[in-house]
């Protein structure tokens, strides 16, 4: 039977709600009281949705997954080079400036050593990057890329577009910026285009 209107924004609230608390607190400091506090709801209401916290948490981390893979799948094999991860780079900025709590959420989850996705980690993630850092090798090979380590390259690109809103209010006290954001697209734009710009004539 499909939910009603009603049953479709409070369960949207429950996980609006379960995001808020959970990037803040992490999965163990999280309690149902506090996410049905947060989504104004009462909690024999909330488990009427979710019959535990941990159901809130799975929903919102394999909801979360397919947003934190779209990135790398739409770099395009066919394209250029430079072009595709550059994009690839601002990409992952735009979810950083846009869902700060999700990044958070999930840097929650891996520090406290992944286990509601290690299956995910190991297994859909870990294949896209072999592939991505395949096609990337190959792009080095042809001289279309400069010499890096493709593995790294893209962990790199994690560090430093994830790490603006994981670590958002160290980044902000040290910047006293309104918007960080607005500087540092810029700069991690320039690093990576740096690294990866072949030389003049490596291409001829």
């Amino acid at each position: 039977m499909a939910e009603t209107r009603i049953q479709s924004r409070n369960r949207a609230a429950i996980l609006d709600a379960g995001l808020e608390v959970f990037s803040r607190r992490g999965f163990g400091g999280a309690t149902l009281d506090q996410i049905a506090a947060e989504a104004g709801l009462s909690k024999p209401n909330l488990l009427y949705y979710f019959p535990s916290k941990e159901a809130i948490h799975r929903d919102l981390l394999l909801g979360l997954m397919g947003a934190w893979l779209d990135p790398m799948r739409r770099i395009d094999p066919e394209g250029e080079p430079l072009d595709e991860i550059m994009g690839y780079v601002r990409r992952k900025m735009d979810l950083t400036r846009h869902y700060p709590r999700e990044s958070r959420l999930f840097a929650n989850e891996i520090l406290q050593g992944a286990h509601h996705i290690d299956d995910t980690l190991g297994g859909e993630l870990r294949d896209l990057v072999d592939r991505t850092a395949a096609l990337i090798q190959g792009w080095v090979d042809r001289g279309r890329l400069a010499p890096v380590d493709p593995h790294h390259t893209i962990i790199s690109v994690w560090a430093l577009t994830q790490h603006y809103a994981d670590f958002d209010v160290q980044v902000r006290a040290v910047l006293g910026d309104a918007d960080p954001l607005l500087r540092a697209e810029a700069h991690v734009e320039q690093l990576f285009r740096r690294l990866l710009t072949p030389p003049a004539d490596s291409t001829r």
